[in-house]
């Protein structure tokens, strides 16, 4: 390990796990040699946090750096670099994208205009193509036009399908899929050497996940299939990274809504009755619950009146 990294790693345990902030304004926090988060803000995107509100990361290397997401706006994706190259002078090699949410896929175009490949699942590039433009839209009316002065909708350099090795870096690094879970194309990516995993779309902590995009069932899968791996620690797509326990808390609020809402179709109730009806508790004080929450119990309750009534 370079002179630089290992300077961050110390001023990491110093700050209890931060490093410095940055002049750019991002501060990365070493989580094992070599690995570093760029915590989101968390709650919904606006003015005040400029929309970046997702955890990006990246991985260093003997031979480069592997970032995993690539931020909200072109503005944020230049900050994201500098932040990089705060820790460290090694070339970013690759960027890889882990799903199709607004904060997580938008800072691309830096990273071309730098020469760094952009990489992504090629159903998620295809969701993307398909309905992105909308997503910008939205984006610069929830936090304005001068943070996403630039930014402008772009295709990935590279595509695959296939979970791979990913050996580039000097470092062996995993990206892992799992088929249509938290959505088409969602994939993780894991440090075989630290054990910490890069979960994208599949995990939140202390936040609703959002599920209108996800296949319950096979999200389930993907959890257990996580289990198999050695896991030490994870980086949420939004939220404090944290244990591997954080697979039970999340598989825990899938099924909870399952239930729930499996309950409420099986009683009659009227869809207007759900947001009420569909109440967790235990989730209240969870990220985005008020929003989220409501709008994952009707999406949910649909599904299963749905797949009922094909059973009549």
């Amino acid at each position: 390990m370079r002179r630089r990294e290992m300077l961050a790693l110390l001023g990491a345990a110093a700050a209890g796990g931060c490093a410095t902030p940055a002049p750019h304004g991002l501060t990365p926090r070493a989580l094992a040699p070599g690995v570093f988060v760029i915590p989101g803000s968390g709650g919904a995107a606006d003015e005040r946090n400029l929309g970046r509100i997702g955890n990006a990361g990246f991985i260093v290397g003997e031979r480069g750096v592997l970032v995993i997401d690539t931020g909200t706006s072109l503005a944020h994706g230049r900050a994201i670099l500098a932040a990089i190259r705060s820790v460290t002078d090694k070339r970013v090699l690759l960027a890889l994208v882990t799903h199709t949410r607004p904060e997580f896929l938008f800072g691309g175009q830096a990273f071309q205009e730098a020469g760094i490949p952009v990489r992504m699942h090629d159903r998620a590039a295809r969701l993307m193509a398909a309905r992105c433009e909308t997503c910008l839209k939205q984006l610069r009316q929830a936090v304005g036009e001068a943070p996403m002065a630039g930014t402008a909708m772009y295709k990935p350099d590279q595509t695959f399908e296939a979970p791979h090795a990913i050996d580039d870096i000097g470092r062996a690094v995993r990206v892992l899929y799992f088929g249509h879970s938290s959505g088409p194309g969602d994939i993780a990516v894991l440090d075989e050497a630290s054990g910490t995993l890069f979960a994208g779309g599949l995990l939140d902590a202390a936040r609703v996940p959002d599920i209108q995009d996800g296949e319950l069932p096979a999200w389930h899968r993907a959890l257990a299939s996580l289990r198999g791996e050695r896991i030490t620690s994870i980086v949420p797509g939004h939220g404090a990274p944290g244990s591997a326990a954080l697979l039970d808390t999340v598989d825990g609020y899938l099924a909870a809504l399952e239930t729930k809402m499996r309950a409420l179709v099986t009683a009659g109730t009227s869809l207007l009755d759900v947001p009420e009806a569909g109440e967790l508790p235990a989730y209240q004080r969870w990220d985005q619950y008020e929003l989220v929450h409501r709008r994952n119990a009707s999406i949910a309750f649909l599904r299963f009146e749905r797949e009922w009534m094909f059973k009549q």
